[in-house]
């Protein structure tokens, strides 16, 4: 179904079905980037153990302030050192582990956006970003959106309740 198809539904059903029928279908109604439909989904069947080890620790630890030295920490219990680590993680990944650790934080806030009506600050703070502006920035820079359009385009409602904080270590 193209454009032609969410005109008619639109004029015969309204805006709100034409919009969740677009969002069904992964179309944008007004014809703009497709990028706000992909999701960034990494890569696991690479085969090498150690990288996929701390894909998961970054999966779980996103939420917090994670630096560089402390993904060196977690590459050293997965006995990789230094530039060894960082090679064979882009090689498995496609990415450096700081750029990885974005997507993730951004795929995160993206589900919190769609799902729950958290403020802004509260999905940046919940997604390991201390400064909801940085946060603001990355998010439009990945997405093509700031967040609060972004949740305006894709909220497909959730819990007037707001989720639970993750635990900080």
């Amino acid at each position: 179904m193209g454009r032609l198809g969410l005109y008619v539904v639109n004029r015969w059903l309204g805006p709100q079905i034409m919009s969740d029928t677009a969002r069904q279908l992964l179309v944008d109604p007004a014809g703009r980037e497709q990028r706000n439909y992909c999701s960034f989904r990494p890569v696991l069947s690479h085969g090498d153990a150690p990288i996929l080890r701390v894909q998961h620790w970054l999966e779980q630890q996103a939420h917090e302030t994670l630096s560089v030295a402390d993904m060196a920490d977690m590459a050293d219990a997965a006995h990789l050192l230094g530039r060894t680590f960082l090679r064979r993680f882009k090689a498995a990944t496609g990415l450096a582990p700081s750029d990885y650790l974005q997507h993730v934080r951004i795929e995160k806030a993206r589900g919190l956006l769609e799902r729950t009506r958290l403020p802004v600050g509260e999905v940046a703070w919940r997604t390991g970003y201390q400064d909801v502006s940085a946060f603001s920035r990355m998010f439009g820079a990945t997405i093509g959106l700031t967040p609060g359009n972004y949740r305006r385009r894709f909220h497909v409602g959730g819990p007037d309740v707001q989720a639970p904080r993750p635990q900080q270590m």
